[in-house]
Parts: structure tokens; sequence; C-alpha cells
């Protein structure tokens, strides 16, 4: 987005204010009512909408309602109204948060089925999109076009080639985006990188990943060994929209809302799902954010003969041009170990808890010579802080879509059961054509990029 349109931006939202003020149910929320801590200037104030508002897509509506200088404006979903889930849900409870803030009816929010309708609008400045990952660059690409900032939930894409559209799109357009790669902004994720990169565990040479299968969820999708016989669509359920650019097949619920992720169309299985943020730790570990490894081994099992068909019981060894090697498995705990000549440290996931070895090692005070990563109150915060500086995000398009690559590309290793040689640079598998062509998914028309 060009500076010109920034200036423009900004000078509606200053007009819209002031109009706000004289209406009794106000389009904009007056600044005063946005937060909890005092009035925001209306030129700082960022108009939001949220494509997808199931279960992450709510939490991070919540979230941000809860920023001072930001305002929902609208709702998107394919659910109309899914057990309280849904656009029309969300956009309630939108209004009601006003409502209660202004002591006044507020009926500012509005709900979309169509993505489209709410990137029309030139009165929203970025959305946040909470979709299944078949979605994400679809939507990604849409709002980049549309000159919104975004915060797209991880992993960026659900294959290499959409991965990098986004990025050209981003990019193109003068976007921000953050990926949903929370656990990178956490405090003692960032310290333990910065004292991997700065030295303190000697040479850095092995990052081990351990992504478990054996959560309550994990057993009952592996439990499925037979392909659920077709149901009804449900009323208020758009499932051709949901189904997007994959292929049309019939519908049952255990291949929508939430367990989409153990279906390849949709999802890469649990490393796609927590692997996206514990690889993305261990790039950030490595300071390989803009590239990745060179070399890719890995192996898995997959459910015989179910509509779950991702990996579980899986291994894999990929290797970097600095000569890194990162290790992954399904052990417990889930979480990562950077190891070094000198010593270890291991990174919990959820929560960030550390262990070292030597223990010392988090008593460290990092100095002036050491590497800084930097600091913020949160990831999502993070995206807000840079919406308005217009620098870059800790999770950038770019270093959204090297972490989902390597977890795409383990997934293609054991998809076809052989090594694979990785160009960073042209981002292509060396020698290996039927490799490539699993690199973008065939999009069903009228989808494209």
């Amino acid at each position: 987005m060009s500076d010109i349109n920034r200036s423009t931006r900004r000078e509606f939202l200053k007009r819209a204010s002031a109009t706000a003020g004289a209406l009794a149910i106000p389009t904009i929320v007056p600044a005063s009512a946005l937060g909890r801590q005092g009035a925001v200037s209306p030129a700082n104030r960022l108009t939001m909408g949220f494509i997808g508002v199931g279960g992450m897509g709510m939490a991070n509506l919540n979230a941000f309602i809860g920023e001072p200088e930001v305002q929902v404006l609208a709702v998107c979903d394919v659910d109309t109204d899914r057990g309280g889930q849904g656009r029309e849900p969300a956009k309630a409870h939108v209004n009601q948060v006003y409502t209660d803030r202004l002591g006044e009816t507020w009926n500012g929010c509005e709900a979309y089925a169509d993505l489209n309708e709410l990137l029309a609008r030139d009165d929203i400045d970025a959305v946040c999109i909470a979709t299944p990952d078949h979605w994400h660059a679809l939507a990604s690409v849409a709002a980049a076009n549309a000159g919104k900032d975004i915060y797209c939930e991880k992993p960026l894409a659900n294959s290499v080639e959409e991965g990098r559209a986004v990025c050209d799109a981003v990019n193109g357009n003068g976007v921000v985006l953050q990926t949903g790669s929370h656990e990178r902004s956490t405090p003692n994720c960032r310290f333990a990188c910065e004292l991997v990169r700065s030295g303190y565990i000697g040479e850095l040479h092995t990052i081990r990943i351990n992504l478990p299968c054996s959560d309550g969820h994990h057993g009952e999708a592996r439990a499925l060994t037979e392909i659920p016989a077709p149901e009804p669509v449900p009323d208020g359920f758009d499932y051709n929209q949901w189904l997007g650019h994959t292929p049309q097949v019939p519908y049952t619920p255990r291949r929508c809302h939430f367990w989409w992720r153990f279906i390849l169309s949709y999802g890469g299985g649990e490393i796609t799902d927590r692997g996206a943020h514990v690889i993305d730790i261990g790039q950030l570990g490595n300071g390989t954010d803009d590239t990745g490894p060179i070399h890719y081994e890995a192996t898995g099992v997959q459910t015989p003969g179910g509509l779950y068909n991702t990996f579980w019981d899986y291994s894999f060894t990929n290797t970097y041009a600095n000569g890194v090697v990162m290790i992954g498995s399904t052990e417990e705990p889930r979480g990562l170990r950077f190891e070094g000549t000198e010593g270890s440290i291991f990174v919990h996931i959820h929560g960030g808890a550390l262990e070292a070895d030597p223990a010392s090692l988090l008593e460290v005070e990092l100095g002036d010579g050491d590497v800084s990563l930097g600091r913020a109150a949160s990831h999502r915060r993070n995206f807000l802080d840079c919406v308005q500086t217009r620098e870059t995000p800790f999770a950038s398009a770019e270093i959204g879509h090297r972490t989902a690559t390597i977890c795409h590309l383990n997934n293609i290793a054991m998809m076809l059961g052989r090594p694979l040689a990785w160009d960073p640079v042209s981002e292509t598998v060396v020698g290996d054509d039927e490799a490539n062509a699993l690199l973008m998914p065939q999009m069903r028309p009228p989808y494209t990029f």
C-alpha cells in the first residue's frame, strides 16, 4: 500500500470519528470507549474484521477487542450459528461488548458469509484470519490485494507455493502480515534463542524437535479406520465455500470443524499444527528465518483406509547448509532442545518453560555484544505496533512461509518415502518432478491465485 493510501486511510478514520460522535448509535465507537486505559487518538485507531470465528478465531477476537486502539467492525464465517459459534453469535458478542462499554446500544458490527464482501469495505484497516489451514493463503492473498494488514494463524499456508504467493502479495501491496506463531514472542523462547545465537551453548549442532501425537484427539482420529457415511449438510453451513479450492467430496462432520487438521487436503497433522510453533522456534534459534534445511529425510505411519491421512509415529532428520541437524520425533514432552558443544537448552511448548544444562545458563545476563531479538508485550501486540510503525513483525510472511515449508517438505518426504534435496533459493526439490508437483495443490475452479 502506498503512503498516499495510508494517509487517506487515516484521514478517513478522523472524519468517521467526528461523524460518529453525532449519532445515537455510532458507526465508529468513540475512542474513549475502545479500551480500559483512556482515550485513543482517532488517527491511531485500528479497525478490524475477523475471518473465521470458530475456537481460535474467537480467542483472537477477544484478545484484539481488549486492545485500546482496536475497533471490531465485521466478522465473517461460513457457519451462521453452530451451537453458539459462527458469524451471528460473533456479531452479537462484539455488539454486546461495545454496548457494555458505551452504556448504550451499539450495533455497528456486521456479519458476512463471503470474505470478499468484508474485504471490500474501505473502513477496515486490518483482518485476522483463523480459518482452516487450506483457506489461509486464499484469504491472505485476497486481504493483501485489498490493502488490509493481516494477522494470519499458523501455518501461513497449506502448501509451499501457496506460502510464496502470500509473501508475494504481502510484499507487492506493502501490507503488514504477522503469522500467528505466538510462541516465538514469549520472553523465555526469545531468551533461549538469544543464548543460543550468542554462543552460550557453544557451537550449535543439533535441534531436537518433540511433537508427540498422544493427546486425546490424536487417539480418536487414529481410531477412525473407515470413512464415515455421508450426511446432509447442516442448515446455515456453506459447505461448498468451506471446501474452497479442494475437491468436492461428501459432507461428514468428522471432516470439518477441528477434525480437518488430520486430512492432508486441509491440514498437515501435528507437524503443521504444533510443529509450526516448535519448528519455528528452531528456525529462530538457528538464525535461519530466511531459509531452511537443504536435505530432508522423514518416515511416518498413516491410518490405513480411514478419513484421516496425516502421519503418526513419525521421525525426520533435516540438515541445514550450516551443518546444523534438526531431528524430529513423536517423543514427549512437546518442545525442542538446542544442543551445542558446551551445553543445551530445552524449550517447552506451550508456556515456554526452560531447562538448561548446565542450569547456570538460565542465569546469564546478556550484554551489549550479545544477540538481542527484542521483546513485545504479546504476539498480537507486536502486530498492532507494526501496523502503526510499518516495521517488520516478529513472524512476518517470509518467516511464517519458511517455517511452514519445513513442515510441508517433511510431509512430502513421508508421502513419497524418499529423501528430498531442497534448494531454498529457487524453492524447488532438486531432480524430483514428482515431489515438485506436490508443492502446490490442484485448485478447484473458480479458485486461483
